[in-house]
This record gives structure tokens, sequence and C-alpha cells, in this order.
């Protein structure tokens, strides 16, 4: 170790492959100029196995690995950089920061611990134009197996009730795209309730014309859409359910429209150029693979429509759009009226009291355990736990669960004739219950956000006052933050964005990573501007 007089500050310097000539090099009195990396310590600077170095008046960044300071050298310069697409007001931080540091920068980074505010945004410009263009060069565009372009304007007109504007501008959207020369893709995103089912059922009226197929992750879901499409379309169009139940001898060709659960991919198909799928977030990507090899012919594909119910950040519909077409309905037919409260042990006597005066009124009552079975590792009863407990103080109590078989058919008896039904996230999507006003989530905090949301949205899908409610025994104040924040909105975009601080971003356009660190500057929660540039500069670059 060494001591030296910097500027009027003394740095300490560290060997930590000491050799014999060091402490010539390095002896009292010396005029040396060296370079190193310099850190910050509790003992103050200190310069790591530093070098004898030739002053040349510049400030030089330093890398770990000789290979990327070649690499750099090699790379990055402007000619490099303007060939891949980037604009010069994003090149020039990006060189001052690689090749031609100065004071500021380096004063900077001492005092504030971070890149100057130019340098910071172009970080984060480089990290979403070269992730989008990655994306974009992924997507292959093929001609469709039909140009569709049914009536569905005065189908709209005869509705007995009026489409919210997202809905109309969906309908049109989708619209546009299929009559046009490439096979459409697109991902309809609407919040719980927004109404998604009829932009689904206005699809299929376009596709009048021809065929259409939904596939649906489950039986009571397809049947729930086939009982929405008998009554809303047109009589003259055939419609067809299949499930796992419906005969394999019975032939699939008589149809206008096809809607039923993955017993689909099982099946063989007539050509169909409209192919929807619903909740696809619940479907691998093999099985919207397999579905769209089934009903292509040839280098040609069917338009294709996958909707969700799981409402995302608009940054992350931004960086969708630019791949795959993507449509936000954020507008609800009716606002929900839902109350959501935390609440602790104390507050069981007040739940009890309000679940028996909604049983009184004919509603439902849905509590949702984090564990089918016992578990030391989760400080919260089970469901098998409970069961006796409900059982015993009320009637009609329904139980289930993910492993189930039945729960299908439990689901449909509680939406006749229960009261209360104890179950896991299992009826997180799909199950429509338009009696239930009232949802208990045990053991709240360990749910994210989203899911959270999808369980409220069971709630008051009639327009009846409901009530949700976080049962908890966090004592972290992040963790009660957390639910407080969740309480204070319903409106699913909103929770999306707070989730995704909570979570980071992952991979939002693969699915690969749902969460984690995809970027290293760029925050998807926050940095919309940045995106909206980036799409705004590549606009730029077609047009010219």
């Amino acid at each position: 170790m060494f001591k030296v007089l910097t500027s009027g500050t003394f740095l300490q310097g560290f060997f930590f492959n000491y050799k014999k000539f060091h402490l010539k090099l390095f002896s009292l009195g010396n005029n040396l100029y060296i370079r190193g990396k310099v850190q910050k310590t509790d003992y103050g600077l200190q310069i790591v196995n530093p070098v004898k170095s030739e002053p040349n008046g510049e400030i030089v960044p330093i890398y770990k690995d000789s290979s990327i300071e070649d690499a750099i050298l090699k790379h990055i310069n402007y000619e490099n950089l303007k060939l891949s697409g980037l604009p010069y007001r994003i090149i020039n931080p990006i060189l001052n920061m690689h090749r031609y540091p100065d004071d500021e920068i380096v004063k900077h980074l001492e005092v504030h611990g971070e890149f100057p505010k130019d340098i910071l945004y172009s970080l984060k410009f480089v990290e979403a134009f070269y992730y989008i263009t990655n994306m974009q060069k992924s997507n292959i565009e093929y001609l469709p197996l039909q140009k569709l372009d049914g009536d569905v304007e005065d189908w709209i007109e005869s509705l007995p009730f009026q489409l919210t504007g997202d809905q109309k501008r969906t309908v049109a959207e989708i619209k546009k795209d299929m009559s046009g020369d490439i096979a459409m893709r697109r991902v309809v995103v609407g919040d719980v309730g927004s109404g998604k089912t009829m932009v689904i059922l206005a699809s299929m009226v376009i596709a009048s014309k021809h065929k259409s197929a939904l596939m649906a992750p489950t039986s009571i879901l397809a049947e729930q859409l086939f009982e929405e499409a008998q009554k809303f379309l047109p009589e003259e169009l055939k419609i067809v359910l299949l499930t796992s139940k419906t005969s394999k001898k019975e032939k699939l060709d008589d149809f206008d429209v096809l809607i039923g659960t993955n017993a689909i991919l099982y099946r063989e198909l007539p050509e169909i150029p409209l192919i929807i799928v619903d909740e696809q977030h619940r479907f691998g990507t093999k099985h919207r693979n397999r579905l769209e090899e089934l009903v292509k012919s040839g280098e040609k594909r069917p338009h294709f429509i996958q909707l969700s119910a799981t409402p995302i950040p608009r940054t992350q519909a931004m960086i969708n759009g630019s791949v795959i077409k993507t449509s936000l309905i954020e507008e609800t037919p009716f606002k929900k009226d839902i109350d959501t409260e935390i609440i602790f042990s104390k507050h069981f006597p007040e739940l009890l009291e309000k679940i028996r005066d909604e049983i009184s009124k004919n509603n439902q009552i849905l509590l949702i355990y984090p564990l089918v079975e016992e578990s030391e590792k989760i400080n919260y009863q089970s469901l098998e736990e409970s069961e006796g407990y409900w059982r015993s103080n009320f009637q009609n109590v329904y139980v289930t669960h993910g492993k189930d078989k039945e729960k299908e058919s439990v689901l449909k008896e509680f939406r006749e004739s229960g009261d209360i039904l104890l179950a896991t996230t299992v009826v997180e999507v799909g199950i429509s219950l338009p009696r239930l006003t009232v949802i208990v989530i045990v053991g709240a905090e360990r749910l994210g956000l989203a899911t959270l949301h999808q369980l409220r949205g069971r709630v008051s899908r009639t327009g009846l006052k409901g009530y949700c409610y976080l049962y908890t025994k966090a004592k972290a104040s992040e963790s009660i933050k957390r639910l407080k924040d969740f309480s204070k909105t319903t409106n699913g975009f909103d929770i999306a964005s707070m989730d995704l601080k909570n979570r980071k971003g992952g991979d939002i356009v693969k699915g690969v990573k749902q969460s984690g660190d995809t970027f290293q500057w760029l925050n998807m929660a926050s940095d919309i501007d940045v995106i909206e540039d980036v799409l705004t500069h590549q606009n730029k670059g077609l047009k010219e």
C-alpha cells in the first residue's frame, strides 16, 4: 500500500499482485502519472493496481475487460451508430460517454452518482430502440385466407344497448385490418367488465360470409360465450359448441361460428378465415400455433385475434403495438361500484355480519384462500381447514380449487343455488356470477396486483353494489402501502402500471420473462416519453 497527495486529497494505492519493481517505481518523492480504478471507501479514496501512465490531458474510461474496450473503439463511432438508425441527438451523448468523456461528466458522476440527464436519456432511448427494432424484425406478414368485410354497422345499431366508444373504435380497427391484404394479428386488451364479448361477436359478424372460430380456456367460459352468441348474433348464422363432451363422431364442417375449448385442436377443421382466442394468456404458444396450423392454407393465414382481461401499462401497449397491433378497451358499459377495504383478524365479527346481510338479500359471497391444504410455511388457514367452520355456520356452501376435477360443475351449481363459495384463485377469470357482491381474499399481500384486480372483477358484474375485503396478517409497511394503493382505484390499467413498478418490466413482448431486469436503464413504469420518442423516430424514418 502507498499514499499519494493529489489535488489536496490523499489517495491510497493497493496492489493485489505485488512485485519488487513496485518499490522502485513508487518510491518516496517520485513524480508520476498513474491510472487505475478509483473507489470510495470508509477510509477515503483508493486506487487499485495502478499503473504508470503518460500525461495526455484526456479523461479515458477504463473497462474491466480489455476486450470491451477494444469493442468500444471499433464499433462505437458516429458512422456505425448512424447506420443503426439512431438520431444524432442520441449518438452525441453516447459518444461523449464512451469515447470523449469530459470533466463535467466525471464531476456529475462524483456528485450525483449517475450520468447527466442527456446521457441517461440516450441510454434509455438506445435500449428501447434496439429492443423494439429486434422484435419488429421477427414479425412476419402473411396473405389472408380471405378478406373479411361483412356489414357490422347495422348489427351494432340493432343491439338493445349502445357500445362504448372504445368498443366501437376496436371493432372499426378490426374491420379495417381484416379487409386488407395482410392477415391481421391483433391483441385486444380489455379491463374486467369492459365488454370484450361484444367485440368478439362483432368480429364474427364481419366474418359472417365465411367461417370463424373461438377458443376459450374452460368449458364453462365456452358455454357462456356460446349463450351470448346465440342471444346476439344474427339468427341465420349457425353456431356450434365444441367441448370435451362433444361426440367425436360429429363432423365439424357445417357451421358459421365455432365456439369451443382446446378440444378444437384435436379435430379436423375446414378453412376458417378468422380465429379468436379468448383469455389468451391461459393458453401456451403451442396451443395458439397449433390452432393456426390447423386452418392455414399454404402461405396464407387466418386473421387472428387474441383477447385478454389482464390490463397492461400504456408503455407496454405502445411497444406491443409496434410489433403486433394492440387495442385497449378502457371504458366500461357501466361504472362498477366496489368498495375495497383492508381487514385484519379484529374485523372478523363485522365481516360475518356483512356476509349474513348480503345473503339475506339473495346475494353471493366468495372467499379466496391461498392454499388448499395446511402448510407450515404459510401463516394462513387453508381451504380444507376453513371448510368446517363455514359449513357449520352457513347453508349452501360450495368448495372448489384448481385440482378439483369437478370444479366447473361446482361453479355452475354455485351460480344457480349457492350462498358461499370457498375457492382458490381458480375463479380468477372466466366465470360469470351475476349475484356475487362480496369477495374476501385471504393473505391478499401474497398476490400480485393484477391477480387481485382479476379476483375483485368477479364482483358487481351486473351493477350491484360490491365489496372487496383484503384480509392480511402482514405487518411490513411496504406490503400494507401496496394494498392501500390498490384499494384507491378500480382502473385496471392504473393497477397494471402500479404492478409494473413493483415487479419490474420482464420481457413484455415475448413473455419469456414475466418479471425482472429486461432493461438496465429504461423504466417501463415511467419512461413513456422515451417510448413515444423512439416510435416517432422510427415512423419518421419509414416515411423518409
